[in-house]
């Protein structure tokens, strides 16, 4: 037993050692759980950076980016730019130059070949959206394919993909009617690529896509976590026979300027690109190259800019203006109705043709595209003595029912099939429609073009009356393609 006087001192500490000691423990356990939480804190990962581009190319069918392989290779091998395509179909209607197979196996076929032909100028990241490949028309209407394809599925997949890449640029099809080839499918790519570009950076449209998801590590997740994504520019190419209205409309690029990358002129590289589309192509391309006959892929290229956020000239190179950092979204007008169609006055009444013409007008408007109504006239392609139909609607925005007189003003050699739906079994008598009060007549008329022996450009003005007044005109310029 210790003395009670004096102090049992073997578990004791110096005052001043305890508190420096204290002290020093306080600051290891800190800095423990300084590095606790940050092994544990959550972080948010940025973008997928894998898929980042500066340029996504939209277009319908494989070998439709071939129009402007071209560009595309000076834009890749030679400025380092990063570029994506998406294919809204895989073209599994078409010819098969090399082989039986169609259908599906066709569509495997083309896609290999659009993968090796973008493989051969740099180009990695495609996707195909396996829309359905529209047959080619007698008359290409883009209404056509939107309706083929489940519009609202297609477009929320373009917005997708603009979300995931997160393009300065969208390079895309001339959403318009022209003399070529102009399938109706590459007008419906240029039309979702539009809206896609105008409302991929609105979180409202498609919000799943850009929602958090409920768990990013584990199974069955729900919300795809992607970053709505506003574009800064749009640029439209096209496939028409000629080519003199696009001139200024955008800026030109020489494709028989050498790639310093490669050593050959841009035209060649895009032969070369274009030559792995053999189903469609079998040897031309191959062909063309070993003969040296570059006059088809050294013509020049012009692209049409569509719009621009980010100012510049319209004849800039397509990256002037852009900037690094994303830029706010951008709302673009949408649809306004004419005043006109709710005030009930009189003299209401019209004509117009109808089809993907009467659309365009209306897309055109809404989605900011103000130099497309001056592009060019109403037009269309046909052969020589081919029979096609064209639609017209003909408008009474008045209160009361209205009789239209319609008369064709046809050049020599043209011609009336007598099987036009409006002009058989009609209660009225021939070349009249009863239209509604508030409503509209869609007329389809068949015609017969005239047995041509060399290509010529001719006009068709239907004029109508409406109870006797007048109800305006359309005019469309065809050519005709002689034997």
């Amino acid at each position: 037993m210790s003395s009670p006087n004096v102090k049992n001192t073997s578990l004791a500490f110096p005052p001043r050692l305890s508190h420096r000691s204290v002290g020093f423990v306080c600051l290891m356990v800190a800095a423990f759980a300084q590095v606790v939480i940050a092994q544990h804190a959550a972080i948010s990962p940025p973008p997928d950076e894998r898929f980042k581009a500066d340029i996504l190319v939209i277009v319908g069918h494989p070998d439709d980016e071939s129009l402007i392989a071209g560009y595309l290779a000076r834009a890749v091998l030679d400025e380092h730019k990063r570029v994506a395509v998406v294919f809204a179909t895989r073209g599994d209607a078409g010819q098969n130059l090399v082989g039986y197979e169609q259908g599906r196996a066709l569509a495997e076929t083309r896609e290999t070949e659009a993968r090796e032909a973008l493989g051969s100028i740099g180009i990695y990241h495609a996707w195909f959206l396996r829309a359905p490949d529209t047959p080619y028309p007698d008359v290409p209407d883009v209404l056509r394919s939107l309706e083929s394809w489940n519009h609202g599925n297609v477009l929320g997949e373009m917005v997708r993909f603009i979300r995931l890449t997160r393009p300065e640029v969208v390079i895309t099809m001339l959403p318009d009617i022209v003399v070529g080839e102009n399938h109706e499918d590459h007008q419906a790519s240029g039309v979702i690529a539009t809206e896609a570009f105008d409302i991929a950076g609105d979180p409202t449209w498609f919000p799943e896509q850009a929602a958090a998801p409920e768990d990013r590590l584990w199974y069955s997740n729900l919300m795809e976590g992607l970053h709505t994504w506003q574009p800064e520019k749009l640029y439209y190419f096209t496939d028409a026979s000629h080519l003199d209205f696009v001139k200024g409309q955008g800026p030109e690029y020489s494709m028989t300027a050498t790639s310093p990358s490669q050593h050959l002129s841009y035209g060649r590289l895009a032969a070369k690109e274009t030559s792995f589309h053999k189903t469609q192509y079998d040897g031309d391309p191959a062909a063309a190259l070993a003969a040296d006959d570059m006059s088809y892929y050294e013509q020049p290229l012009t692209l049409i800019l569509g719009k621009s956020l980010v100012g510049g000239s319209v004849a800039g190179d397509i990256f002037q203006g852009i900037v690094s950092d994303p830029i706010p979204f951008r709302p673009v007008r949408g649809y306004r109705q004419s005043p006109t169609l709710n005030q009930g006055r009189t003299g209401e009444v019209s004509i117009e043709l109808g089809g993907g013409w009467a659309f365009y007008k209306q897309f055109w408007t809404s989605h900011n595209l103000d130099s497309l109504p001056r592009l060019l006239a109403p037009e269309l392609g046909v052969g020589s003595g081919q029979n096609f139909p064209v639609p017209l609607l003909l408008h009474n925005n008045t209160n009361k029912a209205v009789t239209f007189a319609l008369r064709a003003q046809l050049p020599p050699g043209w011609s009336l099939d007598s099987n036009s739906a409006q002009y058989a079994h009609h209660p009225l008598p021939e070349n009249a429609f009863l239209v509604a009060a508030h409503d509209y007549f869609p007329v389809r008329i068949r015609l017969v073009a005239p047995q041509v022996g060399k290509p010529v450009w001719q006009e068709i003005t239907w004029s109508a009356e409406a109870d006797g007044r007048s109800a305006g005109s359309a005019t469309l310029k065809v050519y005709v393609g002689g034997h």
